[in-house]
């Protein structure tokens, strides 16, 4: 009796003193992984941004159906630093505007005087569109971009997405900031830009971001808002003229207080790489984003309109991955 309490003992004490180790070993045998998985750094916007929420979405499509891929996304503070970490080769991929890429390529913008060269950046696929959005005060007679002369307009902070949006549209119908009454640069931070439209310091803004927007809806109820078509001769031959803006509707009810659907433009949101992303990893990340396509559209709204399509040679101005490019060509 008492060699079997003994042996019983042993028998608990070798069970307790191996327990991690057979607890790791179970999991190895539920989840098993490959050791030859590559790794793939995703930048995005900031954490609760739209940018974000997407990469994050394709994220968990990659690591669901790309067998080898293993997808984390990076959030960074903007698109200058998510363009330069994947031109040093930080970032495998990342999302990033068109109109930013645009500009890194060709010195344009906020990069004019950056002495850093983006020769190396890739497109892979366009994902979503960022219409610049005008936002009236009802009463001051703001139905189009005609109606912004001669009013008070908040043109966003320096260098930020607002401000370079005012400025194009400025330069596009030929006006100068006397053309207004008062031109305020106030950031969207801490609300100041909202606060000074809803207390009537400004008459018209613009709001740069995906539809449907509930900040931008609370917007419109509760400061007597609407929103200004901005379809004309001029924002026609600025989309044609440049290639990081498109035409852009926002569909009928995508708001309560605008039944009927309004023309715009704007830029895309695109998934970009440097060349040095070997072909076969892009032509995987199409293929699998093409397979998974209407689970992308259905994760929101914005992403309805996604679609795995050749864009031509090149996307927003800039050159096809030849991952891209092999895979749109058949091959």
């Amino acid at each position: 009796m008492i060699a079997r309490k003994h042996e019983k003992h042993l028998c608990f004490s070798w069970l307790f003193k191996r327990a991690p180790v057979i607890i790791v070993l179970f999991i190895v045998g539920l989840c098993p992984f490959s050791a030859d998985a590559l790794d793939i750094l995703l930048g995005t916007g900031e954490t609760g941004s739209f940018s974000y929420f997407t990469g994050r979405t394709i994220c968990g499509t990659l690591n669901r159906h790309a067998d080898g891929i293993n997808c984390k996304v990076v959030a960074g503070p903007d698109d200058m630093s998510n363009l330069t970490n994947l031109r040093g080769g930080a970032l495998d991929i990342g999302l990033v505007d068109s109109r930013m890429l645009y500009d890194a390529v060709n010195k344009a913008g906020n990069f004019e005087f950056l002495d850093i060269s983006f020769d190396n950046l890739r497109t892979i696929l366009p994902l979503y569109d960022i219409p610049v959005t005008l936002v009236a005060r009802r009463g001051a007679d703001i139905t189009s971009l005609e109606g912004l002369k001669g009013k008070r307009i908040n043109a966003g902070a320096p260098l930020s997405l607002e401000n370079l949006a005012v400025d194009t549209i400025i330069k596009a119908k030929n006006w100068s900031k006397a053309d207004f009454s008062l031109v305020q640069e106030l950031p969207a931070s801490q609300s100041q830009d909202t606060m000074a439209f809803c207390y009537g310091t400004v008459q018209a803004m613009v709001h740069i971001g995906v539809h449907p927007d509930p900040s931008l809806d609370q917007l419109l109820m509760r400061c007597r808002a609407g929103l200004a078509d901005m379809n004309d001769s001029d924002t026609e031959k600025l989309i044609n003229d440049h290639p990081a803006f498109s035409k852009i509707i926002i569909a009928a009810g995508t708001y309560s207080s605008h039944p009927q659907a309004l023309t715009t433009f704007g830029t895309k949101e695109i998934l970009v790489a440097s060349e040095d992303l070997d072909e076969q990893t892009v032509y995987r990340i199409i293929d699998v984003m093409a397979g998974q396509q209407k689970r992308l559209q259905s994760a929101h709204p914005a992403l309805s309109s996604f679609a795995v399509q050749f864009q031509g040679q090149d996307v927003a101005g800039v050159q096809l991955h030849p991952g891209a490019a092999k895979y749109f060509s058949g091959n």
